[in-house]
């Protein structure tokens, strides 16, 4: 497929909250580096900047980002803001909170709740920002997440945060949060051979119910946090050939064909492959490519 001149609203359109979101986005992690958080060697911060700045040129109006997407020179939210800033009326910036990290990079425990304004807080001081669009929680496997959501929707009620989301969560946690505040997507780890029960039945009720289902690591896979796996199933590889495309678009591809509820938010510091992920959101699979990519997925671990 002819990758250059396909925009992000090649796959159409969804709501988060009141902002009309193109169903391709970009996830900022790994502008900060060769591999996640703290591993691996900087990145080039003029390639980082430029990413970005193609990025909305093609189309891209919703990044997901966080605080504590750092590497030892790196800091994701400050690239965004140099690159982006004055943002534009039209781009939804997501983040998320729950982990944190020190300054030198080591994980803390999972916050607590009335940890959280000072976490939204930095989010707002590091992006250049009054509010944030959405403020995804994420969830730190406590069992209930009433208390941690509830103080998010103070700040809400407050002004600093426009809509709240989920992170890596249950059905049982987003009716708890709903029971509290109005959610609008939620974001798990989920891809083609990432089988979870308990994610397909959340795509299925968020779908339901209209509320936009965000998948994380759709493209990394196995690899998860350290980068797009490199090993690819026979029937991957055939439909990438069917269409002259790769198998990373062929994946997304796939996440985006499980409903239009379906937000993906690949991320890279990759010009070529930004446009590569970008232009995943024109590719068509037909029924029975489908209907074997399915299979593929249900079958595995």
């Amino acid at each position: 497929m002819t990758s250059a001149t396909i925009t992000a609203d090649a796959a159409g359109t969804w709501q988060l909250g009141d902002r009309t979101v193109n169903r391709v986005g970009f996830g900022a992690m790994r502008l900060t580096g060769s591999a996640a958080f703290h591993l691996g060697a900087p990145s080039d911060r003029d390639r980082s900047i430029a990413v970005l700045r193609r990025a909305i040129e093609l189309g891209v109006n919703h990044i997901d980002t966080a605080a504590f997407y750092f590497s030892a020179l790196r800091s994701a939210n400050e690239l965004i803001n140099s690159a982006l800033s004055p943002y534009a009326d039209d781009l939804v910036v997501v983040t998320k909170v729950g982990p944190f990290r020190t300054y030198s990079g080591e994980w803390g425990t999972s916050a607590r709740p009335d940890d959280l304004r000072g976490h939204v807080e930095e989010n707002l001081r590091q992006l250049g920002r009054d509010h944030i669009d959405v403020v995804n929680l994420r969830r730190m496997r406590q069992d209930s997440i009433a208390e941690h959501f509830g103080a998010l929707a103070e700040l809400r009620d407050e002004g600093m945060v426009r809509h709240l989301g989920l992170s890596d969560v249950e059905p049982r946690h987003l009716a708890e949060a709903q029971a509290i505040a109005p959610v609008v997507c939620v974001q798990n780890r989920f891809g083609l051979g990432l089988h979870d029960p308990a994610t397909d039945e959340l795509l299925r009720v968020c779908g339901e119910q209209g509320i936009a289902f965000v998948p994380f690591f759709a493209i990394a896979g196995e690899g998860a946090s350290q980068g797009a796996t490199s090993t690819h199933d026979d029937e991957v590889l055939a439909v990438a050939e069917a269409h002259d495309a790769t198998p990373a678009q062929v994946r997304l591809a796939w996440t985006l064909h499980q409903g239009p509820h379906v937000l993906a938010i690949p991320g890279t510091g990759n010009p070529g492959h930004l446009v590569e992920n970008v232009a995943a959101g024109a590719l068509r699979l037909t029924d029975d490519e489908l209907d074997t990519l399915d299979a593929l997925h249900r079958t595995a671990g």
